[in-house]
């Protein structure tokens, strides 16, 4: 990976993703981590925004995406996200990670993540 980093960092949103009836139906929150890699040299060089990736773009693409259609599967959740922003930021790579902090099992633990890495040309 490009060593240049950019990094948006536990985005929140309430969404209705989920296999379960109750969760399609009540919602529930989701964090989304969505890291960009590349060469960002001549927007540190230049000081303009078009050479950039303008971040707050990147948030409204994922927020879009996690309020919009429903997904059954957080891989699928975070395949979508990565695409939308991997389509808009290239040429770029990048990490995208969801995470259902309390998902609907009989269990005692801090939720589930998934973690995909794409690369777009």
């Amino acid at each position: 990976m490009p060593s240049d980093a950019l990094r948006l960092r536990n985005m929140r949103f309430f969404a209705y993703h989920g296999l379960f009836p109750e969760e399609t139906a009540l919602g529930q929150h989701y964090e989304v981590d969505v890291e960009l890699y590349g060469d960002f040299r001549q927007a540190g060089r230049s000081d303009d925004i078009d050479a950039a990736i303008n971040y707050p773009e990147v948030y409204e693409l994922v927020a879009d995406v996690v309020t919009g259609e429903p997904c059954k599967l957080v891989e699928a959740l975070a395949e979508r996200i990565a695409e939308q922003v991997g389509t808009h930021c290239a040429p770029v790579e990048l990490v995208v990670r969801v995470r259902k902090p309390n998902p609907p099992v009989a269990a005692h633990f801090d939720g589930i993540e998934v973690e995909i890495r794409r690369s777009y040309a």
